[in-house]
């Protein structure tokens, strides 16, 4: 396949499934083995679209990283709790990946392991939607220091390839009393310095990867990274719009479909 349309496919796919809970590191990994390319040559490019993608949160949120931003200078309450509750969140993933880093890159090796939590994941999903009722949204700030650092224990779970980081903050969030809206919202500010602090890691343990030293052309990694940006911009309002109505059970059940038809797959490979 031609790495433009490879580039601009890619692109695409990481920009719908960033923010939705199926898994896009999953999606990835899977692309890259049913198609067959080298995954060591696109390293570089993963990391990049994945700032395709973080950069549309900050494009589509953008009334409101600002506004807490001013509340920061003016000392409201409301804007110091939204960023405690968004460091807090983070600083599990920060320690515990840094800690667990060499597990974690063998495990992207692993296509089975994604297709296995893959299916897991959707279960999970499907469970939790079950049992836990709908709760009035209140917004970040309300969360409590407690809820904040519960979601970003949970999100610790999605350092397994195929668990889904938006899948794991959003039910966990939920199981924590937070509202539907409020917990994709959540979700979507904290994979800010969650993926902007991945990417950072990589890139000091391999400066080449942005030295011009990958076999990707920068124009294919910028096709990619347009596309990952414009589709996950496009994906954000509309995700959080579904499911504030209709709930998160269509995505466990792709999860479900796709893990299953995977692990068939591989194991008839």
């Amino acid at each position: 396949m031609d790495q433009t349309l490879t580039a601009i496919l890619l692109g695409i796919l990481e920009g719908l499934t960033e923010f939705l809970p199926v898994s896009s590191t999953g999606h990835l990994i899977l692309a890259q083995t049913f198609f067959g390319y080298d995954p060591e040559q696109w390293r570089q490019f993963n990391i990049v679209i994945q700032l395709g993608a973080i950069l549309a949160v900050v494009v589509a949120f953008w009334s409101t990283f600002w506004n807490m931003g001013m509340g920061l200078l003016r000392r409201e309450e409301m804007s110091f709790r939204f960023v405690r509750n968004i460091l807090l969140a983070f600083l599990p993933a920060a320690i515990i990946g840094l800690a667990a880093k060499d597990i974690i890159d063998a495990m992207l090796t692993s296509p089975m392991v994604v297709a296995v939590a893959l299916v897991v994941g959707g279960i999970a999903i499907l469970v939790l939607e079950k049992k836990i009722p709908p709760r009035v949204d209140e917004g970040v700030p309300a969360l409590t220091w407690k809820m904040a650092i519960g979601v970003g224990f949970v999100q610790c779970l999605a350092m397994i390839p195929g668990t889904s980081r938006s899948g794991a903050t959003i039910m966990g969030a939920l199981a924590m009393g937070v509202g539907r809206k409020t917990a994709a919202e959540f979700s979507f500010f904290l994979a800010v310095p969650t993926m902007i602090g991945a990417a950072t890691v990589k890139i000091l343990d391999e400066p080449a990867l942005l030295m011009g030293e990958a076999t990707i052309g920068w124009s294919e990694i910028a096709f990619g990274f347009g596309a990952a940006f414009v589709v996950a911009l496009a994906v954000i309002k509309a995700f959080v719009a579904y499911v504030s109505r209709h709930g998160f059970a269509p995505f466990a059940w792709y999860r479900i479909v796709i893990g299953s038809g995977a692990i068939i797959w591989l194991a008839m490979r």
